[in-house]
């Protein structure tokens, strides 16, 4: 197997793990070592009152974006957790579906800071509407 296959392969099984982006219906778009990259489609379980996605599953998504972006780089038998982040809203998302890039901009030996951009789908244009930064920790894999 390839490393990039092994990658994949990695966060994929983790991903299959995550029952919040199960239920969400998330999926993975791309992963390369210290990027990813997922889709999340418009549906009732992910809108507002007003039809719009909601903050908390955009919020939640970009978490999760960062989460493996920063598994990508960590060492085998070590998960990552998330210890702070901090995300801006920068304009209403009412797409058919939102795509999340999660990238590192550090990776330490313990802590990995990262950064996602959110961008919402709408008739093919893709509009930014988040941004997050997100601190991760480094820790043996306990499952």
């Amino acid at each position: 197997m390839t490393p990039q296959a092994a990658l994949r392969q990695r966060v994929e099984t983790s991903f299959l793990r995550q029952g919040m982006m199960q239920h969400l219906g998330a999926r993975i778009v791309r992963v390369q070592p210290g990027e990813v990259e997922f889709a999340l489609p418009l549906s009732d379980k992910v809108t507002q009152q007003q039809g719009a996605f909601h903050g908390g599953a955009l919020g939640a998504l970009a978490d999760i974006c960062c989460g493996y972006a920063a598994l990508s780089v960590a060492p085998e038998g070590m998960e990552v957790t998330t210890v702070e982040y901090k995300i801006n809203f920068v304009s209403a998302a009412v797409g058919q579906e939102v795509v999340c890039v999660g990238k590192v901009q550090k990776a330490g030996r313990t802590l990995i800071i990262t950064n996602a951009e959110i961008f919402d789908i709408k008739d093919g244009q893709r509009k930014l509407c988040g941004l997050m930064q997100a601190t991760l920790i480094a820790i043996a894999k306990t499952y």
